[in-house]
């Protein structure tokens, strides 16, 4: 499946495209989004915003974890046909935390404003897909990291 998501790494703009939301999944796109809650909603955002950094703090502390007790090498260090033009954050692929903060973020994103789905389904989306287009994940990397996130978001939302 990640060698086949991956041709579209050959289409220029494509490339660019996922590279794009793939740079902003590090942080950036959900930075821009979580202070336009805070602008938006003021003071009332400051508790949903607060939990989503904190629950973003909780995702990097388990697919680190887990990342280091799998240590599952990454699709471009095991298949010669991939190509790559990102570099990866980190040496495993287990679970993909781009895509656990993707979802995360997007769903609890969703819930405390439900009308930027618009702009944060097709984030998120370009996010996870990036992934295998990119040749850094495998198909369950993403699945897992996207469960993973939806556990930590429905969590985080409980607390509110």
């Amino acid at each position: 499946m990640t060698e086949r998501c991956n041709r579209a790494h050959r289409v220029m703009a494509l490339r660019a495209l996922f590279a794009t939301a793939s740079r902003l999944g590090d942080g950036l796109g959900w930075y821009v989004l979580a202070l336009l809650m805070l602008v938006l909603h003021g003071a009332s955002a400051v508790a949903p915003m607060a939990l989503m950094i904190a629950s973003g703090g909780a995702g990097v502390l388990i697919y680190l974890t887990i990342k280091r007790r799998t240590a599952r090498l990454r699709p471009l260090n095991r298949n010669g046909r991939l190509e790559t033009s990102v570099a990866p954050l980190d040496q495993y692929s287990f679970p993909s935390g781009h895509t656990l903060h993707a979802v995360n973020f997007g769903i609890q994103l969703v819930v405390f404003q439900p009308a930027l789905t618009w702009i944060v389904l097709p984030f998120a989306l370009l996010v996870a897909s990036s992934r295998m287009v990119l040749g850094l994940h495998y198909l369950s990397d993403v699945l897992v990291g996207a469960a993973i996130g939806a556990a930590l978001a429905a969590l985080t939302l409980m607390l509110l």
